[in-house]
């Protein structure tokens, strides 16, 4: 068992989308890819809200997790596929009995999958793990190959400032992370297998795109302030948290506010002329 395995086998995932900043997070993430997915249904002269319209629409869940998406979405009427690295997670994404295709797989190699085979592509989870600018590359390389020609990828990445902030400062280990070369002088986080996570600039999201062709069409926080301040968000009546919600997908998109957030989600397209 990897030391990833061993984490995740402990993580619970399911109570951290219950959570109030996990649901800001979940519902912004969600609004997004219901419109990528809704625009594939028009793409093919569809009606978003006609069942028989929305199974053709094929979605893949790369590092789905224990399937907090991808359920929710083959629910909703879509052809669902989700793989998972984690046997843990996998079991009890199948335990939920929904029609997804779940399947063992890793990001940087996801073999079993035909190139050009869905329209909306989700990479969540894997690159939170994923070490160094190549194997980043090779997952996003996998994504591009398997979406469609003129299909949405959607990426999540953890960003930089969130760990120096929450990590280095505000559990206080800033001291320590510059006597072990940890943190860079300007503050770059220097991750390793070891800390299980690694964490992204919005440079270096740059780079990958630049580096496998694919087309911004945005980019936003989905949790924005909320990791930040879950005592408060805990403490707001259910008007307040909506409205905290709302507030949220009212101002994901704002360059000035994208990258202190603890995510950042990145939603490309694959050009129709992109090799695969």
């Amino acid at each position: 068992m990897t030391q990833l395995e061993e984490y995740y086998n402990k993580f619970n995932e399911e109570k951290r989308f219950d959570s109030r900043h996990g649901q800001v997070e979940y519902r912004v993430s969600m609004k997004y890819i219901r419109k990528y997915l809704e625009e594939a249904v028009s793409r093919r002269g569809g009606a978003a809200d006609d069942a028989a319209d929305r199974s053709q629409i094929r979605l893949l869940d790369i590092g789905a997790g224990t399937g907090r998406y991808s359920v929710a979405l083959a629910e909703e009427g879509y052809d669902v596929t989700a793989v998972e690295l984690v046997r843990y997670n996998l079991g009890v994404l199948r335990k939920k009995g929904s029609s997804v295709k779940a399947m063992q797989g890793n990001a940087m190699n996801l073999k079993k999958l035909e190139c050009d085979t869905f329209d909306v592509t989700l990479l969540f989870g894997p690159m939170y793990h994923l070490f160094g600018f190549e194997d980043k590359r090779k997952a996003l390389h996998e994504a591009k190959r398997v979406t469609k020609p003129g299909g949405v990828i959607l990426v999540a990445y953890c960003m930089n400032e969130y760990g120096v902030i929450t990590y280095g400062f505000k559990e206080r280990h800033a001291l320590e992370c510059m006597e072990q070369g940890r943190f860079t002088e300007d503050f770059k986080t220097i991750s390793s297998p070891d800390t299980l996570y690694d964490y992204m600039r919005l440079e270096d999201i740059n780079a990958l795109n630049e580096a496998e062709g694919l087309e911004r069409i945005t980019i936003l926080s989905p949790d924005g302030p909320a990791n930040y301040i879950r005592p408060f968000l805990n403490q707001l009546d259910e008007e307040e948290f909506e409205l905290f919600v709302r507030y949220q997908m009212a101002v994901c998109e704002r360059a000035d506010l994208i990258g202190a957030g603890a995510h950042t989600t990145d939603i490309l397209r694959k050009v129709s002329d992109g090799a695969s």
